[in-house]
């Protein structure tokens, strides 16, 4: 049965415009601190009895910001399958060669590089601080080190950026030869500096019909170099998806460590506290770190796997019926979704882009037929 466990890291050296993740660039005295806390949770967690685990990510913040042996003390608490997948989040500023080697004997077997964008102008708008150079050298450093599976993460739709300069960066990652690539439509939130310089006029918010343009190119740019896309925002060689984050889109379940990480098991949705320092204290006082859950009831949680197994290759299953057949016939017609043996269906490239409409359409009919006083007849199905 796979099972993950997502790490939170939340620290960074800087915070880029667009984040409004939970982390922290003034916090670098708790990490010693902080990873006990986790370990310390990891191990409590481990004997109240969890299943052997199938993936570790460690997200962020900036993972790669903590030494090596720190971010192996967490893993070692891990009771890991022999082939679970070991995925760690990393800026290209802040590894080298003997980090990577480091990562690499701890157990660690995949590396999600963020590169956002490799135009000058385009990485200085999203705030960040690296340059292209260095994310071509953290990558021939991480296959020095061993790792041959390499994620790197790509915004599309910031502002200055035309798509010469997108061309120009899917061209930069090609280059590179990674096993997955995401490429995330820039959004933005409003408490980030970005979001107040939109809500201030200074700035323009990205503009739908150019991150439209944007998508399609990077879909046909990867599909040719051999990375499918196989949920909404994610390409991958053969064999190379992600397994942890197909935890997620799969209503499967994984554990929650460190502060603001969310965990679900048995249909039970938890979060952590938020801020570092009350993780921490709440570890070491031998109290639950969580801040709220919610129990998701069967119509709900029908829902959430519909719209999630839609967003992938495997597609979703929906009943049949006068009303969601005639809606699959129409969105077909529109040429947002294809059907295929076993009334599975699947968003097109077309149908991608508007996911959000197109799952609420199909949920909407399949909740139609359904019998009354009865849950949405609904499924979902992998493949």
């Amino acid at each position: 049965m796979a099972f993950g466990v997502y790490v939170h890291i939340p620290f960074c050296a800087t915070r880029c415009d667009y984040c409004d993740f939970a982390t922290w660039t003034d916090r670098e005295h708790l990490v010693d601190e902080y990873v006990d806390a986790c370990v310390a949770d990891v191990t409590r967690r481990a004997h109240t009895g969890i299943p052997p685990v199938t993936s570790v990510f460690f997200g962020g913040g900036t993972p790669s910001l903590m030494r090596a042996s720190q971010l192996a003390r967490i893993l070692d608490a891990v009771p890991r399958t022999p082939d679970a997948e070991v995925t760690v989040e990393c800026n290209p500023d802040s590894v080298d060669l003997a980090k990577l080697l480091a990562y690499r004997a701890a157990g660690v077997n995949r590396l999600s590089f963020g590169v956002q964008s490799t135009r000058a102008h385009v990485l200085a708008a999203l705030g960040r601080t690296h340059d292209r150079a260095n994310v071509t050298r953290a990558v021939v450093w991480a296959r020095d080190a061993g790792f041959e599976r390499l994620n790197l993460d790509i915004i599309y739709g910031t502002t200055g950026e035309s798509l010469a300069d997108w061309e120009a960066t899917l061209a930069d990652v090609l280059e590179l030869e990674p096993t997955h690539v995401s490429a995330y439509a820039l959004t933005v939130e409003p408490a980030t500096p970005l979001g107040q310089r939109v809500a201030a006029g200074t700035q323009s918010p990205p503009d739908d019909d150019d991150q439209a343009d944007k998508y399609i190119l990077a879909d046909e740019r990867l599909a040719a170099a051999g990375l499918a896309n196989y949920e909404v925002s994610n390409w991958a060689t053969p064999g190379e998806e992600c397994r942890h984050n197909l935890l997620y889109w799969q209503q499967r379940e994984y554990l929650g460590i460190g502060s603001a990480a969310h965990g679900h098991m048995a249909g039970r949705r938890w979060w952590n506290v938020r801020q570092p320092e009350r993780y921490i204290e709440r570890i070491e006082r031998d109290m639950s770190p969580e801040a709220g859950a919610e129990q998701l009831d069967p119509v709900r949680r029908a829902e959430e796997r519909f719209a999630l197994a839609l967003r992938t290759r495997a597609g979703a299953v929906i009943a049949r019926g006068h009303e969601p057949d005639a809606t699959v016939a129409a969105l077909a017609a529109d040429g947002l979704v294809e059907t295929r043996p076993l009334d599975l269906v699947t968003l097109t490239r077309r149908g991608r882009l508007l996911a959000n409409d197109v799952t609420t359409r199909l949920w909407i009919a399949g909740a139609a037929a359904a019998p009354p006083g009865r849950p949405v007849a609904v499924s979902t199905q992998y493949t």
